[in-house]
């Protein structure tokens, strides 16, 4: 094959990285599915495990995925304004279904189209984005995964007060431009008041916005911070991780990604799961059932996971209670 013809097929190079290169797909037999796939973010080892669950869970299915489908990518390289623009690139493809891994993407896609099927493997706060008619019920073009369960904010005050007893400011790391953000933060503040908890707050909608707002946060003596579930921060949950231990500021978070990474603590879905179970929809689509007669779908389980490390280099003791409650230690 020509490297013309070569780079011709891969289309966007960066999407491939998000996703795993083999996800990519071209020279489309007529018959063949096509599932495309709009991505905010550029390139990240996150993404693309992520990217290689959904992947299996096809697999799973029974698909093998060079013969029965054509999987196309296209990255935004995390520019806010080319978003829109990339799904018209995905739409242009004339998908079967478009898959998004998150909700700021199916919220680009649902903007474009109206008919094309979406499969979402992490919404959030979907009737009130006008993306479903119900959970139940979706009724339109998008179904998936909701791991963002209420409640949740509540749990992480509890563990952030466990974690460091003398705490009297929790600082919330913002990310108010991705739309799963901004729910999040009245239940957060709500919890850590009920408490008698004073909650900050400092925002980051760019990778280099994110030690600027852990400085504030430091600044306004934040004894402990938690980390919004979005994926921008999870994407960077490694310079997070970092910036923080260095500003000497414990994280709770919302997903085990970020304990990997060097986070304290953290209390949520499993991610993964959200990405394997995503494959079903995508199958049950193809088989000819509408979107919006698939109900959305909950986790079930929520790890906790520790970084004793962390806490070591941190001068904090895990108490014995939430070590027995631990899912997962890293050491």
């Amino acid at each position: 094959m020509r490297r013309r013809d070569f780079i011709t097929i891969l289309g966007n190079a960066a999407a491939t990285q998000v996703i795993g290169p083999d996800l990519v797909r071209a020279g489309t037999p007529p018959k063949r599915p096509i599932i495309g796939i709009p991505v905010f973010l550029g390139p990240s080892k996150i993404g693309q495990s992520f990217g290689n669950v959904f992947r299996q869970g096809l697999q799973d299915l029974g698909y093998v995925l060079d013969r029965d489908l054509d999987i196309r990518a296209r990255s935004a390289g995390g520019d806010w304004d080319r978003l829109p623009a990339v799904v018209e690139e995905i739409i242009q493809l004339k998908p079967d279904v478009i898959y998004a891994f998150a909700t700021l993407d199916a919220v680009a896609a649902r903007k474009a189209t109206s008919t094309i099927p979406i499969v979402c493997a992490a919404l959030a706060d979907a009737v009130r984005l006008g993306l479903i008619a119900s959970e139940a019920r979706p009724g339109g073009n998008v179904t998936g995964i909701m791991p963002y369960v209420a409640g949740l904010p509540a749990k992480q005050i509890e563990l952030a007060r466990e974690m460091v007893p003398g705490a009297s400011t929790v600082g919330l790391l913002t990310n108010l431009k991705d739309p799963k953000a901004p729910p999040q933060v009245p239940e957060l503040e709500a919890a850590g008041q009920a408490v008698g908890l004073m909650v900050v707050a400092a925002d980051a909608n760019r990778p280099e916005d994110i030690e600027v707002a852990l400085r504030e946060l430091a600044n306004k003596h934040a004894d402990v911070v938690i980390v919004l579930e979005t994926s921008l921060l999870l994407v960077n949950s490694a310079e997070i991780a970092a910036a923080a231990l260095a500003m000497r500021l414990p994280t709770v978070c919302g997903y085990r990604e970020h304990v990997v990474a060097g986070a304290l603590i953290s209390y949520g879905v499993d991610l993964s799961w959200c990405f394997h179970r995503s494959a079903y929809f995508v199958d049950k689509i193809l088989h000819g059932v509408a979107p919006g007669d698939l109900p959305i779908e909950f986790p079930t389980q929520f790890p906790l996971s520790i970084n004793l490390k962390t806490a070591k280099e941190l001068g904090l003791t895990v108490p014995p209670s939430v070590l027995a409650r631990a899912d997962e230690v890293i050491e």
